[in-house]
């Protein structure tokens, strides 16, 4: 195209806009506009054909997310998109011709929006697939954690109640070990009498 490069100033008097609206434009869009040496924006005559094309859009109540999908056609220099977005009441029916290049016109409107739909859609979905991937690994999370604690739960008291079992299987044989001395010294005892009273 022309070498020719236009300030914001003279950019947004040109498309008829204001300045910051080139530059919201430019940001929502992702739209690559050259810098000069001292870091200013630039613009050359096919970014200001570009935001024509964009305002005509917007003036015809297209929202920018819709202006987004359009841009590569945009770019490409398709300008039938915009006249294709124009209201039925504007394109003439006077004509069969008239009315074959309006239906073909529709066609390739309809066409365009079908796929505008379409991305919009996968969009969407791809979207809704990883906050339901992340809301299900949240909860795969927190069931694995109260699995675990619960498991923890059951060991802990298997191993208390083996614990009180052992210490009170201790306490019976010290207990019996106790009790069978006693008796031992008691038989010794009375056998000792027995053997003196005889």
């Amino acid at each position: 195209m022309s070498d020719v490069r236009y300030m914001i100033s003279d950019a947004a008097k040109l498309v008829d806009v204001e300045a910051h609206v080139l530059r919201y434009w430019e940001e929502e869009l992702d739209l690559p506009i050259g810098r000069n040496e001292m870091g200013h924006r630039y613009y050359t005559e096919e970014n200001i054909r570009l935001f024509r094309q964009i305002k005509e859009l917007k003036d015809q109540g297209v929202q920018l997310k819709a202006v987004k999908m359009l841009l590569p056609d945009l770019e490409k220099g398709d300008s039938e998109i915009t006249h294709l977005l124009a209201r039925a009441d504007k394109l003439p029916i006077s004509a069969d011709s008239q009315t074959a290049a309006r239906e073909e016109k529709m066609h390739r409107f309809q066409c365009i929006m079908s796929r505008l739909i379409s991305e919009a859609l996968e969009d969407h979905t791809e979207k809704m697939g990883v906050e339901i991937g992340t809301q299900v690994s949240d909860q795969v999370i927190k069931e694995m954690d109260y699995l675990l604690r619960m498991k923890e739960e059951r060991e802990d008291e298997r191993f208390r109640r083996l614990d009180e079992t052992i210490r009170s299987s201790q306490k019976a044989r010290k207990e019996r070990a106790l009790f069978g001395g006693e008796e031992k010294k008691k038989r010794g005892f009375f056998r000792q009498k027995k053997g003196q009273t005889v």
